[in-house]
């Protein structure tokens, strides 16, 4: 846990226990410590690769049913429209990262690519080449 994220381990040792300093206690006590914090705790959270908390994510979810059955019941939701937007996967879904790669449909293509940019390197160095 501190070689993952040292700070939020200090932050959540100082808010659950009121420890300031745990290099001053024995190791193997951190560790009992470390342990028994709350599973929304900082560290915990970031042990387990979770951006929000269970409980919230069941409350998105709950609200996100309700918020279904009752359209369901409106006109626009007899008529399947303005069907309204999911809070849990607002928090859930992570921005798709945009990709920096060249797709070629054929071999030709590729060669001919290769060909420009190591023409490109000749002539003015490898800043000229880059696609960004």
């Amino acid at each position: 846990m501190i070689r993952l994220n040292e700070d939020a381990l200090i932050c959540d040792l100082a808010e659950t226990y009121q420890i300031y300093d745990y290099k001053q206690l024995p190791i193997s006590l951190v560790a009992v410590f470390s342990c028994g914090l709350r599973e929304n705790s900082r560290i915990k959270m970031e042990l387990s690769e979770q951006q929000v908390p269970l409980n919230t994510l069941l409350l998105a979810g709950l609200s996100d049913k309700l918020n279904f059955l009752l359209w369901s019941k409106t006109k626009d939701g007899q008529k399947g429209k303005n069907k309204p937007s999911s809070i849990l996967n607002s928090l859930t879904v992570q921005p798709q990262k945009e990709k920096n790669e060249i797709v070629f449909n054929s071999g030709e293509e590729f060669e001919e690519m290769r060909q420009r940019l190591i023409m490109d390197i000749e002539q003015g160095g490898e800043e000229s080449w880059q696609l960004n």
